[in-house]
């Protein structure tokens, strides 16, 4: 597997926002979102090491953080994925998020018994990517998922609003619209969800955004 970052700090966005968290961050994206703040992890010359799953596993272990974040790039294309969920699966004592770009099928991982918490995007207009969207996704979203939307424009969140509503995202997954840095005011996605009575559905601003540079990396 392809790690470029192994770090522990706090979860900056998601469920379990504020909770220390151990991030795994592997190398390449099938995407290029023109807002995308981890571009140097999609690379094809980054540098990264060559870690087994089970190497993975215990570097988790050693740090004894029990919130786990799988983060890329996109993690779901690594070659062994399957093999670490599996591994990370079966230890009661982890919670792990992963986080994917919303382009790669879920489905391929629904037989594992103990599945991640997937933080799904859904790319908005402002990224360029949304017609690489897998909207069979939407159909395998539980209750301990996450759909985020990453809004840059008036018009993402109209958007976004128009995928809530087609697909009940609030009746199965907790919802989350988290804003472009410095492309959007945080007053205007406030003043939607008013007008919009977007119940159910969470503001969130990246924190580590906040507490360090954004240009900052492992944190």
């Amino acid at each position: 597997m392809q790690v470029v970052e192994k770090f522990v700090s706090i979860n900056g966005e998601g469920r379990r926002c504020g909770q220390l968290a151990t991030f795994i961050r592997f190398a390449g994206c099938n995407l290029n979102c023109g807002y995308c703040d981890t571009a140097w992890a999609n690379d094809r010359k980054v540098a990264f090491d060559p870690m087994t799953p089970e190497e993975v596993y215990a570097y988790i272990k050693d740090t004894q953080v029990t919130n786990v974040t799988l983060t890329g790039g996109e993690p779901l294309l690594q070659q062994d994925i399957g093999e670490l969920l599996e591994l990370l699966s079966q230890d009661p004592q982890l919670y792990v998020e992963i986080e994917t770009n919303g382009s790669v099928l879920l489905s391929r991982f629904s037989d594992l018994e103990n599945p991640p918490s997937f933080t799904m995007d859904y790319k908005l207009p402002y990224s360029g990517m949304e017609r690489m969207m897998a909207l069979d996704n939407f159909e395998q979203l539980t209750a301990k998922d996450t759909v985020k939307f990453v809004s840059g424009s008036l018009a993402d969140l109209e958007k976004a609003k128009e995928m809530i509503d087609r697909y009940k995202l609030t009746e199965k997954t907790a919802v989350f619209i988290s804003p472009i840095f410095g492309e959007i005011e945080l007053e205007t996605i406030v003043d939607f969800m008013k007008d919009n009575q977007l119940n159910g559905v969470n503001m969130q601003v990246q924190l580590h955004k906040v507490i360090w540079d954004p240009n900052e990396r492992g944190v």
